[in-house]
């Protein structure tokens, strides 16, 4: 069965490059949500007045990779205590968020961080949002698989690379 979950830890372009890796995954978008702006551009999202989160809008099948195998992944690859920052991205668009798309879901992911605050897995609580889903902008086409398209500009070497070869020597 295909089901949609949408995510913003910090730089989509580090959360999609991730996400890629992952068996079950069918689809993965960068884009924009959280926000009042219609049709937002990158541009206008990083300067923080959109209210738009970076995001990736992935389709898995759930028969393949569970809901809550994606969360861990998903908290476990961006630091989820950070407010409004990851590294030295800083900025409501770089916000650690969840969105969901009705009351069941956003009690399944009320629960979810609630138990992962009451497991001290990290040194401070959890500060991801969660917020209704009201609309997902895709990202410029520019955007898209920017990992990939991208291997020798210095973010990807830098940034994205250290992030994708640790999740890929874990044991997710």
């Amino acid at each position: 069965m295909i089901k949609t979950l949408v995510l913003g830890g910090g730089c989509f372009w580090c959360t999609e490059a991730i996400f890629k890796c992952v068996n079950g995954v069918i689809d993965i978008k960068p884009g924009y949500a959280g926000g009042l702006t219609t049709q937002p551009t990158y541009e206008e999202v990083c300067s923080g007045q959109s209210g738009h989160a970076e995001v990736v809008k992935i389709n898995f099948n759930s028969i393949k990779i569970s809901i809550n195998k994606l969360l861990e992944i998903f908290f476990n690859t961006h630091d989820p205590t950070t407010l409004n920052r990851q590294g030295n991205d800083i900025g409501n668009q770089y916000r650690s968020v969840i969105f969901y798309s009705d009351q069941s879901e956003y009690e399944f992911f009320k629960d979810y961080i609630y138990r992962l605050n009451k497991s001290k897995l990290f040194n401070s609580s959890v500060v991801t949002k969660l917020e209704k889903l009201s609309n997902f902008y895709e990202a410029e086409e520019y955007h898209q698989n920017y990992f990939e398209k991208n291997p020798l500009n210095s973010y990807c070497n830098y940034v994205i690379r250290p992030k994708v070869e640790k999740f890929r020597n874990s044991n997710f």
